[in-house]
């Protein structure tokens, strides 16, 4: 039986994680990536302490708006700097940080209730 949640063709589906890299809509990506619903792109952070607001520009300027973003920040979750959190707020965005594992699963969740969602995702082992 297929358990796979329905959501559009267009859409990017987070379909499994680990191992380096993560398969989004039957595609396998290496290290971290920066996911919108409708494109999957390469993110160069590795390290949750490393990340500026800077580095989150993609969901800024999505041609779609995004509510929602979803911080996969490793193995373990972690705490936002104030001014990343307060920066992306400017843009209209509410971040959540949270295990990659756990934004990976949430953001499946969103994406299926039509949500305006987002996931940058560390990559685990």
């Amino acid at each position: 039986m297929d358990i796979t949640p329905p959501v559009a063709a267009d859409r990017q589906l987070i379909l499994g994680y680990g191992d380096g890299g993560f398969r989004v809509s039957g595609t396998r990506h290496k290290g971290s990536i920066l996911v919108l619903p409708r494109q999957t792109l390469a993110w160069s952070i590795d390290d949750i302490e490393n990340l500026s607001a800077d580095d989150l520009a993609p969901v800024r300027d999505a041609t779609e708006p995004v509510g929602v973003l979803l911080l996969g920040c490793g193995v373990s979750g972690a705490l936002i700097k104030p001014d990343v959190r307060a920066k992306v707020r400017d843009w209209g965005v509410v971040i959540e940080a949270m295990d990659t594992g756990a934004a990976c699963r949430t953001y499946n969740v969103l994406l299926t209730e039509g949500r305006d969602v987002a996931a940058a995702l560390i990559a685990i082992d």
